[in-house]
């Protein structure tokens, strides 16, 4: 799936411009087919304005605290049965080399279960998904539905035949002790 990023900015007299104008594309992972990440925008640090609209470093797939990421993520049909066939180390190594710092989180004896320092603001943009927790606790959502996600241990399960896009904020936090 191609995502279409338009990106403003302003000059230094102010005025506000189009930076960018573009199809953002995902990294394809061998071992996880179907699965897509986008990676439209963020920071490792606050952000401040006026801006240039010029697209700040992000390395990693998580943000710092006081760092910032945007973007999609696409479950594929029926991911409780893929999990079960995985080849999880070599999933994790494809994963850490397109998506630094993803792998870092995820637990191998549960595939996709993960905690992360980070506040989630995840709003279901088509298709259906269950969120489980580390308990065993599950919701189902559907399109339309969002979920504030305060740095909790979870997983994602589409159970349906049709894929699940979530447009996924995420603000980096500190975990107290």
């Amino acid at each position: 799936m191609k995502i279409r990023r338009v990106v403003t900015g302003q000059t230094d007299s102010g005025k506000s411009i189009f930076v960018s104008d573009e199809q953002m594309e995902s990294p394809t992972l061998a071992m996880l087919p179907g699965f897509e990440f986008h990676r439209m925008w963020g920071s490792d640090t606050p952000p401040s304005l006026p801006a240039d609209g010029k697209a700040p470093a992000f390395p990693g797939y998580f943000p710092p605290a006081d760092g910032y990421r945007f973007g999609f993520f696409t479950l594929p049909p029926n991911t409780v049965r893929r999990a079960e066939n995985m080849d999880v180390p070599s999933a994790l190594a494809e994963m850490q080399a397109k998506l630094p710092g993803l792998a870092d989180v995820m637990e191998p004896d549960y595939p996709g279960m993960h905690t992360t320092d980070t506040v989630d603001f995840d709003v279901i943009v088509s298709g259906e998904t269950w969120l489980e927790l580390d308990d065993g606790a599950q919701v189902f959502l559907k399109a339309g539905d969002c979920v504030v996600q305060n740095g909790t241990r979870h997983v994602w399960h589409n159970r349906s035949a049709a894929p699940c896009v979530i447009a996924v904020c995420l603000l980096g936090a500190r975990r107290g002790s």
